[in-house]
């Protein structure tokens, strides 16, 4: 027997229009660019828009100019998440056939009553499955009751991270069973992104290190689907002098902002290479000169601190 004809290297950058794309987006989308571009891959761009509620109105726009300014290129039109509903249902009738699903009526407040661990930052308590003795045809005598639909996690698989290697995540205490689809009606994060990956033939994920609990759930509904998974590489995020995500007190790190007071893209792009170890200090370079320099094993392992005075640096490379 041939063997199978080898998938062809593809990335995506997947924002979500949810705000302002700042500094520490930019270096996440910035090492994902250069792995693929490093690799001759197509890069390929999704709009993740199915959280209604903290969308943005001008964000996609924005997005895109960041992405112009920054010089990250993409293949084809942008992938809209809230184009692609029909996708999503099926993978979700598919999990119902499959009896991997269950209607879950439980609220927040009732699943952090129940919970029997600790509350886990970002995560939410472990669901103590309440709901879980429901067969996915139980859903029809609901009646008006609001219900998402969550899958049944029996096992956690561990994976190889390209960055940070073999990691084992035991989702079943962080979290448990996970929500796919919400009550409001529209898909979960988990869901979608598999589906979308998979339709769009994505080989190599790169996000942030926040995400990693993510993949061994991701996992679980490739297999279920019977979906070829990507490869998947963690990488850590950009964080302010006080050890907490950037924001507002961190001094105005958005790329629009910078773009609007006349910073140059390369001297962003500069500071992002040299925080990646890829120059030997800040200096102005665009992403498409990196490509022969990038390398991901010398990305640090911790956090990139971005202190006020790099940040004044950038501010003033007019």
């Amino acid at each position: 027997m041939p063997s199978p004809t080898p998938r062809p290297l593809r990335a995506r950058l997947a924002p979500s229009p949810t705000g302002a794309q700042h500094v520490g987006n930019a270096r996440t989308y910035l090492i994902a660019w250069l792995s693929a571009r490093s690799q001759g891959a197509e890069v390929r761009l999704r709009i993740e828009d199915i959280d209604s509620p903290r969308i943005k109105q001008g964000s996609t726009d924005l997005i895109l100019e960041d992405l112009c300014w920054l010089g990250l290129n993409f293949t084809g039109e942008p992938i809209i998440q809230t184009t692609r509903i029909p996708l999503y249902d099926a993978a979700l009738e598919r999990l119902r056939e499959l009896e991997l699903v269950y209607p879950c009526t439980c609220t927040r407040g009732d699943i952090e009553q129940a919970a029997s661990a600790p509350h886990v930052e970002h995560e939410g308590p472990r669901y103590p499955g309440t709901c879980s003795h429901r067969r996915s045809g139980e859903a029809n005598s609901l009646g008006t009751r609001p219900f998402a639909w969550r899958f049944r996690v029996n096992a956690s698989p561990t994976f190889t991270d390209r960055f940070l290697g073999e990691l084992s995540i035991d989702i079943r205490e962080l979290g448990g069973d996970f929500v796919v689809w919400k009550s409001a009606g529209t898909p979960a994060y988990q869901l979608a992104v598999v589906v979308d990956d998979a339709a769009m033939g994505i080989t190599e994920v790169i996000r942030g290190d926040d995400l990693a609990p993510s993949t061994p759930r991701q996992l679980l509904l490739y297999r279920a689907l019977d979906l070829e998974p990507p490869v998947f590489a963690h990488v850590p995020l950009v964080i302010g002098q006080d050890g907490r995500r950037l924001a507002k007190r961190h001094g105005d790190t958005r790329l629009a902002s910078l773009r609007k007071d006349g910073v140059q893209p390369e001297s962003v792009i500069g500071l992002l290479a040299w925080s990646c170890g890829w120059v030997g200090e800040p200096r102005a370079i665009s992403a498409t000169e990196l490509i022969p320099l990038f390398r991901l094993d010398t990305v640090p392992r911790s956090p990139f601190v971005l202190t006020s005075e790099l940040l004044k640096k950038i501010e003033t490379s007019r």
